[in-house]
Parts: C-alpha cells; structure tokens; sequence
C-alpha cells in the first residue's frame, strides 16, 4: 500500500533508480549519464532543476518558419467576387474559387504536418522536458483538434500559449482558454449570442476542463455560464469581444448572482474546491498512477493533499508539482512502473532514454498515429483516454515494431515507414558498468541493469536468466548486435509498456 503523504522523500534515499523515475516521470526519460548526474544532484536540486526549467536555455518557438495567413479571411473585393459570381450564376468564377480554397486548405495540411514533426523533434531534442511533457498533458486536457479548425495558425498560437503557461497558473490557463480562437471555434463559441445562447464552452469548461463532469453544478449553471460567454468570439487570428453579442443582464451561476461576463464565470468555477481536487487527480493519473475507476482511499487521501497546496498556492503549478516529485508517494515501488506510456511517450523516451537515432520523423508520428495518439488530432473535447485504452492488439503490434524501427531503421512491411540504415550501438548503455578486469561488465551484472532501465522496476529473475542464456548461446558477449537483439527483446515485454 503506497503511502499517502506529501512528506518529502529522505534525501539519503535518493539514489540512481530514484533519479532515472523522476526523468522518465517528469519529462521522457534520460540515457545513464543523464540519470547519474541527476542523482548527484540530491533530491531538491534535481527536482529544481526539472521544475526550474527557464534558467535553461532554449529556442524560441520558430513562428516565423509558418505562414499566419494560409486559411486568412477572405477580402473584401474576394467576398464581393464571390457574391457576383452566385449572383450571375457564374460556374467557371465559382470554380475557380473553390479550387483556390481547395489549394490553401492543402497547403494548410501540409503545414500542420510540418508543426507535428516539429513538435515531436522539440520532444525528443529539448533541455527543458518538463516543460513539453505539461504541454503536452495540457493538450490533452483543453483538447482542441485540427480535424475541426482547418487552420494550422491556431493550433500553433494554441501550443504556444499551453507552452508559455505549462507550469505557471492553472486559472490564467482558464482565463486564457476562453480567448483562444482555436477552443473558441472546436466548441462553436464563435456562435455563442445574446438571443440563441450556445453551451458547448460553458459546459466544457465545468465538466472537462474545470470540475469534472457531474461535480458541484447544474444544468441551469451551464445555461447561465453561456450567457456569461456570449460575444466572446475571433477575428483572423486574435480574441474579440463582440459587445453587441453579449447578454450583459443579470445571471445566478453556482449560487451568486451578477451581470457576469466570461472572466467572471471562469473566476466563480475555480473558486469551488472540488476544482482542485479535479486537476490533481488529473495531474496524478498523468505523472504518478493511472488506476482505472475511483481512487482507493489511499491515493484519494494524496489526492486531497495536493489538491490544498494547489489552493494554498493559488492554482500556481510549479509549487504542486515540486511538491510532488519530491514526496515519498512518488517514489513507492506501488507508482513505479505504473503508467501505461502514451504513443509519444513511448517514442519520445526511447529515443532520448537509449539515443537511438530519430529517423524519419513522418514515420515517428504515422506510427503514434497508429497507435492512437496523433498529435493535434484528439479524438473529441475529452482528449485521449489513455491507461489502458492505449492497450489492444493492434497497438501493441505498432508499438514493439516502431521500437525495432528505432534500433535497426527496418520497417514492416505493412506500414509506409522508410527503411534508414544509420548503424545504432546501444553498448553506450552498460558503459559505465564496472568489470572485473577491465573490460566488459559480466554478463548478468550487464542484462539485469538494462532489464531494470528499460522496465523502470526490478527485472523478475526469469527474465535475467531467460537473456543471460541468450547472451550465452551467442558467444557469451555483449557486443552491438547482441546488444541490440536484447534491446529488442526487452521491448517486446509486456513491462516495456510501463513506466
């Protein structure tokens, strides 16, 4: 039974599997000279460190690399153009402009595609992990899906704004949301008016985004919360609030009555506790345990107590979360290897925990794609389910095949990845293992810590004796090809698929 407390970990009990944990938890993870040098640290500066991630140098978000205006909106004499050509019932100039249209949402598409390889190549190149992994949990959470908005300029603002707030303040990330042309169009807010109110965002806002769905409000609270959201709408690229679209009359939202307007609404939804208890659950499925169903007592009671210091902290996160990598309840053998990796995760880590080439960074997002987690892409408002929805047969095939694509650059047949023949060596792995004589670590000594970096958790002693055999029966040393073979055994493990 994993303990409940928030109480620190023993700094003597720290140590390098404690190091290799908070990496794998706190961004994707770490080859053994990273985990080493974390665990000389000391558990506050290394927590710090991956907290206190601005001290960090760090490219800016290449903005200037995509262009703003692909799907613009069209002009003035376009719009006259087009009123004339239906007027004059005039086939070829309507023609042409739907094959213009058709060209920049084409080119709008290929964009996005472009901001999805980069995104996963910041990912896997970035000093400052934390900062994408809360990126990426808040996109998860605000989901929002090009599928939808067709315009890859907003889903870039929409990243930028997630990344700048990643670990600053919950309620400025709410705040925020609300004037966000991308949120504002997938919920349909840019429809929201005085004389037929539309609830997707308020409704949103209190059962997925703030409190959790059927916590601590009612439908007329909904109702009352659109109105509040009315007029706030987009124009191009940017926020604008649509005064004569505003219902400015008095609304009773949650208990208070007030002419509230969208700031007010968001302001009177944080206020009720269980919306801090909602985002720490949130938060703790995603960086400590993502049981199914309703928290045990246990886990409800940590849940508790990270929900206060959120409160006491005023929603800011960078307290909650450095509270939380340095407690015991982190680090209990019952939360390690107790997450199920995420598509990106799986990809992510493996290339920056084993630094294997990157390949072919289409083939890197085909693949999570297949395995269900295409970026920008969530499936609907909730976001991914993640746990064990990850999980099927399917996936699981994709997931030890684009482990073996990473090792080798060899492609299955079934999938459209490019083969890539840049060698990798992942004898990199055991080199700072000592030896007897000077040269190789034993054998055990060898598998049994690669079992445990790559598993997250004691290796059982049937997987140790089951690879040191193997080793045995090819030569009885470990040089890049049995290497590389053991890498690619121990992906295919169901425990692989933990973290």
């Amino acid at each position: 039974m994993a303990v409940n407390s928030l109480r620190p970990l023993k700094p003597r009990d720290f140590d390098y599997w404690k190091a290799h944990h908070l990496l794998n938890r706190a961004g994707f993870g770490g080859t053994p000279d990273q985990v080493q040098a974390l665990a000389s640290m000391g558990l506050d500066d290394a927590v710090d460190y991956i907290v206190e991630y601005e001290s960090i140098g760090d490219d800016a978000m290449p903005t200037d690399r995509w262009s703003a205006d692909i799907m613009r909106p069209p002009t003035a004499e376009e719009q006259e153009t087009a009123r004339t050509a239906r007027r004059n019932s005039d086939e070829a100039t309507l023609e042409r402009l739907q094959r213009e249209r058709n060209q920049r949402q084409a080119a709008d598409r290929k964009q996005m595609a472009d901001i999805q390889k980069w995104w996963i190549r910041r990912m896997i190149e970035t000093g400052r992990p934390l900062e994408e992994k809360m990126t990426l949990f808040w996109h998860g959470h605000f989901a929002t899906s090009y599928r939808t908005i067709e315009d890859s300029w907003h889903m870039v603002l929409q990243n930028q704004f997630l990344r700048a707030n990643a670990t600053g303040s919950f309620a400025k990330l709410c705040f925020g949301i609300i004037r966000d042309p991308a949120m504002l169009e997938y919920l349909d807010n840019d429809q929201n008016r005085r004389r037929s109110p539309n609830e997707n965002l308020a409704r949103e806002l209190m059962e997925l985004f703030i409190l959790g769905e059927g916590h601590d409000y009612t439908e007329q609270d909904i109702k009352e919360g659109a109105r509040a959201l009315t007029g706030y709408t987009f124009r191009d690229d940017a926020f604008v609030f649509n005064r004569r679209e505003h219902d400015d009359g008095q609304k009773r939202i949650l208990g208070k009555t007030g002419s509230f307007d969208g700031e007010d609404f968001v302001r009177l939804v944080l206020a009720r506790p269980v919306a801090s208890e909602f985002i720490a659950w949130k938060l703790y499925r995603f960086f400590v345990n993502d049981l199914p169903g309703t928290p045990d007592k246990d886990t409800q009671g940590f849940i508790v107590k990270l929900a206060k210091e959120m409160r006491d902290r005023d929603y800011q996160l960078k307290p909650v979360l450095r509270a939380l990598f340095r407690s015991e309840h982190f680090y209990d053998p019952d939360n390690t290897a107790a997450l199920i990796k995420s598509p990106v995760q799986l990809v992510v880590q493996a290339i920056r925990s084993m630094r294997t080439p990157a390949r072919d960074l289409s083939a890197l997002a085909a693949a999570s794609d297949l395995m269900g987690q295409n970026l920008f892409f969530p499936p609907n408002v909730k976001g991914w389910d993640g746990g064990r929805a990850w999980i099927n047969t399917s996936t699981l095939f994709v997931r030890q095949n684009i482990i073996v694509y990473l090792l080798t650059g060899k492609r299955p047949n079934t999938y459209a990845w490019q083969e890539d023949d840049a060698v990798y060596d992942p004898t990199h792995l055991l080199a700072h293992l000592p030896s007897l004589d000077g040269g190789p670590p034993p054998v055990r000594d060898a598998t049994t810590y690669l079992l445990r970096f790559m598993l997250g958790s004691d290796p059982r002693p049937e997987r140790v004796d089951g690879l040191v055999a193997f080793v045995e029966r090819n030569g009885g040393r470990i040089d890049t090809n049995v290497a590389t073979a053991l890498v690619a055994v121990i992906a295919a493990f169901t425990e692989y698929q933990l973290c």
